[in-house]
C-alpha cells in the first residue's frame, strides 16, 4: 500500500478562534473517535464518555449564545465542525447534530426564565438531547402525528408514540411535539421533556444497516406529566418551531454528508496510489482517474452549498430552500461517492477490511432522515414556483 496521507480539508473559517477551534476538533478527532470507530460501529457501542468530552469541550452548543453556555460561533463554523466529527464516525457527527436540533426549540422560543434555568446544563453541562417529531404513522407528513398532550390543571399529560428517535432511550432530554388542539398544523404544541419523566419508556433499539453505534428507538408516552413551564412558545406555535429547527438541521445532515463523502473519497485515493495492477498504480488509470474527479467535484460543490446556506442563516436571511437544497445535493452526494469508493477498492471495498463499506451503509440514512430527499425538492419547489393547485 501507498504511504500517501489524506490532505486535511482546507477550511473556510473567518477569525483565529475558528481556527484553533477546528485543530481542537481535529485533535479530538484522531485521539478519541477515528482509533476506536471501526470495532465500536461493528459492537453497536454508542460514545457516551465521548459526548461528555465533547460537552466539556464546549462542542455541544457551538452555535448557541454564549451567556447560557455556548459558543457564540455562526453555523458557517459550526458546520465544519460537524464534517469533521462526521469524517470520522457518523453516529459522532450526527449525535451532535441531533443534540443541537433538540436545543433548537428552547433557544429560539423558550422564555428568558426557561432559558436561563434550562440551557446552561443542555449546552454545556454534559446532558444529550434527542427531537421528537416522527410517529409510525407520522413521517414525511409531520402535521398528522397524533401523540397528545392534554391539559389538567397546570400540567400538561403527553400519551402516544414516537418512532425513529435518535438517542432515543438514553436521551436526557427530549423536544417533543403533540397535538394540543385541532387537528393540523395549527394544533401542535412543543415540550421539554426529561428523559427520566415517569410514564416515558422506549423500545428496544431499531436493527439497522449502518450506524449502529446510535441508538434509535421508539418512546412511548404514556400519561407522562410536564409542568406547563416546560411548554416552548406557545399553545399552537409547535409546528412552526419544528419547521425553524428542522431547516436548521437540514444544514447538520448536509454538513455530515460532506464528512462522510470526504472520509470516502480519502481511502479511495490512498488505496489508489498504492493498489499495483499491469505493472502501475490503478491512479495512473484514466478511467479512474476520471471516476476520482468526478467524486471530489461531488464533495466541493456540496460542501459550498451548504457553507453558502449557512451564510444566509449567519446574516439572518431567509435560507429554508437552500438548506433543502443543501440536505438534497450533499446526501444524495455521499451515496453516490461512498458508491463509487467501493468500486475503487473492488473486492476489498467489499469487506469489512476497509471503511468505505461502512461509509456506504451510513450515507443512506442521510437521505432519509430530516425529510426524505424526495420532501426536499417538494420544499424547493414550493418555493420557486409555489403550492401545488388543488
Amino acid at each position: 500500500m501507498s504511504d500517501r496521507a489524506p490532505q486535511p480539508v482546507e477550511r473556510q473559517l473567518p477569525t483565529e478562534e475558528s481556527r484553533d477551534l477546528i485543530a481542537l476538533v481535529r485533535e479530538i478527532v484522531q485521539r478519541e473517535i477515528t482509533p476506536h470507530a471501526a470495532e465500536e460501529e461493528e459492537s453497536g457501542h454508542f460514545p457516551r464518555e465521548l459526548f461528555a468530552l465533547l460537552s466539556e469541550s464546549g462542542l455541544l452548543g457551538l452555535p448557541y449564545a454564549g451567556e447560557y453556555g455556548g459558543g457564540d460561533q455562526p453555523y458557517e463554523v459550526y458546520l465544519q465542525v460537524l464534517e469533521e466529527l462526521a469524517g470520522a464516525r457518523l453516529t459522532v457527527g450526527l449525535g451532535v447534530s441531533v443534540h443541537s436540533l433538540a436545543c433548537h426549540a428552547l433557544a429560539g422560543y423558550g422564555t428568558d426564565k426557561q432559558q436561563a434555568a434550562l440551557l446552561p446544563d443542555m449546552l454545556g453541562g454534559g446532558l444529550l438531547g434527542a427531537y421528537c417529531l416522527s410517529e409510525p404513522s407520522a413521517g414525511s407528513d409531520a402535521a398528522s402525528l397524533r401523540t397528545k398532550a392534554v391539559r389538567d390543571g397546570g400540567d400538561w399529560v403527553i400519551t402516544g408514540t414516537k418512532s425513529w428517535i435518535t438517542h432515543g432511550g438514553i436521551a436526557d432530554f427530549y423536544t417533543v411535539l403533540a397535538r394540543s388542539g385541532e387537528e393540523g398544523a395549527r394544533g401542535i404544541t412543543a415540550f421539554l421533556v426529561p428523559g427520566d419523566a415517569e410514564g416515558l419508556s422506549a423500545a428496544v433499539p431499531e436493527k439497522k444497516m449502518g450506524m449502529k453505534g446510535s441508538p434509535t428507538a421508539q418512546l412511548n408516552f404514556d400519561g407522562v406529566r410536564v409542568p406547563d413551564t416546560r411548554r416552548i412558545g406557545d399553545e399552537g406555535q409547535g409546528f412552526a418551531i419544528a419547521l425553524s429547527a428542522l431547516d436548521s438541521g437540514r444544514l447538520g445532515i448536509a454538513a455530515c454528508a460532506i464528512g462522510v463523502a470526504q472520509a470516502a473519497i480519502d481511502e479511495a485515493l490512498t488505496y489508489a496510489s498504492g493498489r499495483q495492477q499491469f505493472g502501475r498504480p490503478i491512479a495512473d488509470f484514466q478511467g479512474l482517474r476520471f471516476l476520482l474527479a468526478d467524486m471530489a467535484t461531488r464533495v466541493e460543490a456540496g460542501r459550498a452549498l451548504y457553507l453558502a446556506a449557512a451564510r444566509l442563516r449567519d446574516q439572518g436571511r431567509p435560507f429554508s430552500r437552500q438548506a433543502a437544497m443543501a440536505k438534497l445535493f450533499c446526501t444524495d452526494a455521499a451515496m453516490s461517492v461512498t458508491t463509487d469508493a467501493v468500486q475503487v477498492l473492488g473486492g476489498y471495498g467489499y469487506t469489512l477490511d476497509f471503511p468505505v463499506e461502512r461509509y456506504m451503509r451510513e450515507a443512506k440514512v442521510l437521505q432519509i432522515v430530516e425529510g426524505t430527499n424526495q420532501i426536499q425538492r417538494m420544499v424547493i419547489a414550493r418555493q420557486l414556483i409555489g403550492p401545488e393547485s388543488r
